[in-house]
């Protein structure tokens, strides 16, 4: 919408479409607030977004080409608008800081040649035409030239001709002669099998050739250039933050009640791995899995099995855990008599906790939550949104616009007008000149970082981040559309353990053939330093040859960042690119009281290190009954049909959105399209559909083979 068209009063006046601003604008929506949300970038969900590859190369060289100082234009405005602050009242300016992101390197690791491949399919295609050439006689030829003729042993053809059999009946005398003739053709029969069963194996062999050079064409094709990811760009979906969902979470419960699931779909994640000695390995999950593990003796599975069944109902025995409560987690396994190799299995693939830290209690909540979700919509615990995870966000802004919501990108809050009496903000303005009247203003951490940055900077946590397009799995299976977990303990001691999610095509976030891996840990020091140390023990890192990030590869000391690990490299994923930056935590900060703003003025953190998206959902709560504390938090929206508009005429444009079901072409299993009208979604190759509101039953521990997206229990 056009900032002269928009209302000069709103009840809710929010910028920043991440996920928590997002939440609290459908929910505020749903009970009919009036809500103005508004974000000065170009692209919807702000920290949690995701980009196509060519989009995310802009969005890297715009990050690159910030400027440091204000300019005279963002002057002119600050005059502009400061006229108009009136009497009593003062201005509060917002910022537009985005060092959020820091240290951000980018390195190309495929090849620059853009015809290599069409050379290399000519090559084959020469090969293959060859092979027609030389190619024995078809069975069908041989018989012809058989009923031509027999070939006798000097490879010279006899005739069975009419004058052979008219000199034959005018020498009848000569019997000698006819027992000859018989020799003849018997050694010429015997000579004829020998031939044929040499062309058999000539053929076989030649077969043989053929498949080894269709082998070795499939190998060929599957080498990937940077033009290639140039051009299907469209095809990935890149995210900034990498988290799975748990299926019993916070975030899908909200995504039930609030009914927002049919604005999207999901898969399951279908494995959950760990890193042990320099080894990938599977983790069993639920029971069958752990009875069918090949990794486990029979001992170790009975133990497991009884250890989990515990965690399932621990507070009901206290005498088992109480004496050790305070102590570490890994002290608490070792009493239950577990093997070292169950005790990795439960801490860091389960549990998922922190080996140094963790207490008896707080792993045993982390290791049944873990169990709890299992078997609700498959054998892990945990769900992935097709297209990314930047999804979520916009399916709560779309939720909010059918309510009545203004959205406009590129549009941004100046400052605040705060009433110097009552010490609340009564109006914001924003960047171009309107004055517009709010009861609360909810706004992302990033454009009030002048108000708190200073304050808490020993208390300022980071987040160090990797994205890596590869040519293959780190764990390869019988199917090649894997989403993956992988848990990385500290390869040194006191380092950070590292979260791997590994995503295929399927999940709508890669092109054919390619995986896309995000690593996430807290930081220690820049992203690169904290995660390339895993990157080249774990894939196959060629150097640098150029493309995005050429030039901070060749300022790179020492150019160790694409180096090649020769120990292995040619059995791991080879590295076509990779993406590090650091990104910045303020989820244990106590925002709203460091920052010192007016009473109406809520501050919401980004996202946090953690693998699910808990934190974000009670925030958004928190921070919604703040502003109405007596309506309920994103009631259930009314099905299409339950609706009854004023005429008997449903409005162009909302209804249909609901109303149709339609199913992906040629989609597989568990998978399905986004829905219609996403904000200015970057996936560009997704048709606009309207969402489905089918959704699947829980498969009571089975792996759904249907799209899953939440349904109501």
């Amino acid at each position: 919408m056009a900032s002269d068209n928009l209302p000069s009063e709103f009840d809710v006046v929010i910028l920043g479409t991440g996920l928590t601003e997002s939440i609290v604008a459908s929910a505020c929506s749903r009970v009919g607030q009036r809500v103005l949300h508004v974000d000065r970038r170009n692209y919807y969900s702000s920290k949690w977004a995701g980009f196509n590859f060519n989009s995310l190369l802009s969005w890297i060289e715009e990050h690159k080409a910030q400027p440091g100082s204000q300019s005279k234009e963002e002057e002119e405005e600050e005059v502009e608008w400061r006229s108009k602050v009136e009497d009593g009242e003062e201005a509060l300016p917002i910022s537009a800081d985005e060092s959020f992101i820091s240290d951000l390197e980018v390195f190309c690791y495929a090849s620059l040649e853009e015809e290599e491949e069409e050379e290399e399919e000519k090559e084959v295609a020469k090969e293959d035409k060859q092979l027609t050439e030389t190619a024995p006689p078809s069975a069908e030829e041989t018989k012809g030239e058989e009923e031509e003729g027999v070939v006798s042993p000097d490879g010279t053809q006899e005739t069975s001709t009419g004058s052979e059999t008219q000199q034959c009946s005018q020498n009848n005398e000569a019997s000698e002669t006819q027992e000859e003739e018989g020799t003849a053709k018997q050694e010429a029969t015997q000579s004829g099998d020998a031939e044929e069963k040499d062309e058999q194996q000539q053929q076989q062999q030649q077969e043989e050739d053929k498949s080894t050079k269709e082998e070795e064409k499939k190998k060929k094709k599957k080498k990937i250039t940077y033009p290639t990811l140039l051009k299907e760009g469209r095809r990935f979906n890149i995210d900034l933050v990498s988290k799975l969902i748990y299926s019993r979470g916070s975030l899908v419960d909200l995504l039930i009640q609030s009914k927002v699931s049919r604005y999207t779909e999901f898969k399951i994640a279908t494995r959950v791995l760990t890193y042990r000695a320099g080894r990938v390995e599977q983790v069993p999950c639920s029971r069958a899995d752990v009875f069918a593990s090949k990794q486990l003796t029979m001992v170790e599975k009975r133990m497991l099995m009884k250890f989990l069944t515990f965690c399932m109902d621990f507070e009901s025995h206290p005498e088992e855990y109480q004496d050790s409560a305070d102590s570490l987690f890994s002290d608490f396994l070792k009493t239950k008599k577990l093997t070292e190799n169950l005790q990795h299995f439960v801490l860091h693939s389960i549990a998922m906790v922190t080996k140094e830290s963790c207490r008896t209690a707080d792993g045993l909540r982390a290791t049944r939550h873990f169990l709890q979700c299992l078997g609700r919509y498959g054998n892990t615990p945990f769900l992935f949104p097709l297209y990314g995870l930047g999804e979520i966000p916009q399916c709560f802004c779309r939720m909010s616009a059918v309510f009545g919501g203004i959205y406009c990108l590129r549009h941004s809050v100046a400052a605040l007008v705060v009433d110097k009496e009552s010490n609340r903000c009564k109006a914001v303005i924003d960047t171009h000149g309107q004055r517009i009247g709010c009861t609360h203003f909810v706004v992302e951490d990033g454009f009030m970082v002048d108000q708190w940055k200073k304050k808490k900077e020993d208390q300022q946590q980071r987040i160090s981040r990797a994205v890596l397009i590869t040519d293959r799995s780190v764990l390869p299976a019988d199917s090649d559309q894997q989403i993956s977990l992988l848990t990385v303990p500290p390869l040194e001691a006191g380092g950070p353990s590292v979260r791997v999610v590994e995503l295929c095509s399927s999940s709508m976030t890669c092109m054919p053939g390619t995986y896309l891996v995000h690593l996430t840990c807290a930081s220690r020091g820049t992203a690169r330093a904290d995660l390339e140390p895993l990157v080249t023990d774990m894939f196959s890192v060629p150097p640098a040859v150029g493309g995005a990030g050429a030039e901070a590869a060749a300022n790179a000391e020492g150019d160790d960042g694409g180096k090649t690990d020769e120990r292995s490299g040619e059995g791991r994923p080879t590295v076509l690119w990779a993406m590090y930056f650091n990104m910045l935590d303020t989820s244990a900060m106590d925002l709203a009281a460091d920052a010192d703003l007016p009473g109406n003025v809520h501050l919401c953190a980004g996202p946090d290190v953690g693998l699910g998206c808990d934190y974000s959902v009670k925030l958004a709560e928190t921070v919604f009954r703040q502003i109405l504390p007596e309506e309920e938090f994103c009631p259930p929206a009314p099905d299409p049909e339950d609706i009854i508009y004023e005429g008997g005429e449903a409005p162009q444009g909302e209804g249909a959105g609901f109303e149709e079901t339609p199913k992906t072409e040629g989609g597989t299993e568990g998978e399905a399209e986004a829905g219609e009208g996403q904000p200015e979604s970057e996936k560009e190759t997704a048709e606009e559909e309207s969402p489905s509101q089918d959704a699947p039953k829980e498969t009571g521990g089975q792996e759904a083979e249907v799209d899953t997206s939440p349904s109501e229990e």
